[in-house]
């Protein structure tokens, strides 16, 4: 931590046990149980923790406190929840609307960014509408099947990436590349209906990842004192302020050349392996949508610029690393365990059309292949991608197992811990598919909470992921084809090793290089 943090700690640490004995002790002892804090700067053990990597603190935290706990980071009040029926109460419970609102970004108000996307607004008028036209209009089952020729595309590029990768001697290879780019080079074609070259996918990922890792690691100072910290590192907003024009600049001219398309009534034909423009883009939706127009009561107003490009930013990075960060863990599971990755296989080719002409396990396939679903899921409960859900902001004071949660405090929910809990799964850090199949212990699970929480990789309630369909359906498809083409081993020098690290994701600490031996 920076020095400045050391000098504010030691000029307000002569406050802390005044204020401490002189609050208002009543209505403090309600709040979940945490550790000391100093007023305005936060807990003390931010002077040898930090904020951007909290989840080995917490665990340490819910050991010593139990299920809930509160830290204060900065003049933010943040509570954490691993228990999954205090979870099931506070988001799914007749409370839940309660906390469906969204805490503002740190540097929301430095950079003047909008917070009218699915994943920052807040719940009401402006979030429905954008949900609703994104479900309605991009991931419903119809629309989804207009982008099946993406995503047979797609799979060859992954394909022939894999291909390359598997000629490196000894396994030297790096899947989790072939599969962020491969996904990556899928989102962009869902987002702005045009399959464009591997520099113009590059360039849009590089920038994409540049914003995403700099707004993660570099800006979480402001959540510190931030009349201050906004003049102490000032080059941080600079630098985030360069890193939006970027990625502005290269959204902009493939916006424009769908809603020139529209403008002309351009008729786009369904895609054929040689063309490059797709009939539709979550794009085209967006040029339609109006919101009531703050300045006028009564109008509308379609979105700006800027927030068309926040919500393809949105869009690319919810559906990119989630779904790559899973399909490595889930390969990295079926090296480890060959028995699956034989069972599996078996399955593929007992389901799969044999005589397709691209060797393809096709999409119409993967409904009768269960057990493919059930290792879907047992990699999501042994390795969500993300060990969090994000923030939900109180709108009103509330009550979660006893303890007030006061209005505007944020509220965050242990994803992994819920999935791995020892009380509610057997062998919990076991790879065993089979507990979803009959017998099982995770026969009939609910991964969307409705009736009980066992396992929440998508969120639950009212902000639960609504790309939760077209998620599973990339995981099954690609783990599919890649089992169905390789037999995946592990290479001498390069274990597999379940390490984890935190990114935007939770990534292994140690990428993935296994053997990859062509079957056919």
């Amino acid at each position: 931590m920076e020095a400045w943090v050391l000098l504010a700690a030691a000029f307000l640490l002569s406050l802390f046990i005044v204020l401490r004995n002189s609050g208002n002790n009543k209505s403090r002892a309600r709040l979940p149980p945490g550790p000391p804090w100093v007023p305005l700067f936060g807990n003390l053990l931010w002077l040898r923790n930090s904020a951007a990597d909290v989840e080995p603190l917490l665990l340490r935290l819910f050991a010593r406190y139990g299920p809930i706990v509160t830290l204060r980071i900065g003049s933010r009040l943040a509570i954490f929840v691993s228990d999954r029926r205090l979870a099931h109460a506070a988001l799914v419970g007749p409370g839940g609307v309660a906390l469906s609102d969204r805490p503002r970004a740190a540097a929301s108000a430095l950079l003047g960014v909008t917070d009218n996307i699915i994943t920052r607004a807040d719940y009401g008028a402006t979030w429905r509408l954008l949900r609703r036209n994104l479900v309605s209009e991009t991931l419903h089952p119809s629309r989804v099947r207009l982008f099946a020729p993406a995503r047979a595309w797609v799979r060859k590029v992954l394909l022939d990436k894999l291909r390359e990768e598997g000629k490196e001697e000894g396994g030297n290879n790096n899947v989790m590349e072939a599969f962020q780019y491969s996904m990556f080079c899928l989102l962009v074609l869902m987002c702005f209906g045009e399959r464009l070259d591997e520099p113009a996918v590059r360039a849009i990922e590089d920038a994409e990842r540049a914003w995403l890792l700099y707004i993660s690691r570099q800006m979480t100072v402001f959540f510190f004192l931030p009349s201050v910290t906004r003049h102490l590192f000032r080059g941080r907003i600079d630098t985030a302020r360069a890193l939006q024009k970027r990625q502005r600049d290269l959204f902009l001219p493939l916006i424009n050349k769908r809603r020139q398309i529209k403008k002309s009534g351009q008729v786009v034909a369904t895609t054929s392996d040689g063309d490059t423009t797709f009939q539709h883009s979550y794009v085209d939706t967006l040029l339609d949508v109006t919101l009531p127009d703050e300045k006028v009561t009564g109008t509308t107003r379609h979105l700006t610029d800027d927030e068309i490009v926040a919500l393809c930013s949105e869009f690319l990075n919810a559906g990119t690393d989630t779904t790559s960060t899973g399909l490595q863990w889930i390969m990295a599971e079926l090296v480890k365990n060959p028995a699956v990755q034989a069972k599996l296989r078996a399955e593929i080719d007992a389901a799969s059309d044999t005589t397709n002409d691209n060797n393809e396990v096709t999409e119409e396939a993967i409904p009768r292949m269960p057990y493919l679903k059930a290792v879907i899921l047992e990699g999501l409960r042994k390795h969500p991608p993300g060990h969090f859900v994000l923030p939900h902001r109180a709108a009103q004071d509330m009550d979660v197992g006893g303890y007030r949660i006061p209005k505007g405090a944020t509220v965050n929910f242990m994803v992994a811990e819920m999935g791995r809990d020892a009380e509610e799964w057997a062998r919990p850090m076991a790879f065993e598919p089979d507990r979803f199949l009959e017998g099982g212990d995770g026969v009939g699970v609910d991964v969307t909470g409705t009736k009980g929480i066992r396992m929440m990789p998508f969120g639950v309630g009212r902000r639960i992921c609504a790309g939760l369909n077209i998620a599973m359906l990339h995981l099954e498809y690609f783990v599919a084809n890649m089992v169905r083409e390789f037999e995946w081993t592990e290479a001498p020098g390069h274990e597999v090793s379940f390490e984890e690290k935190r990114e935007f994701t939770t990534v292994m600490k140690h990428p993935l290089r296994p053997r990859l031996v062509p079957r056919t």
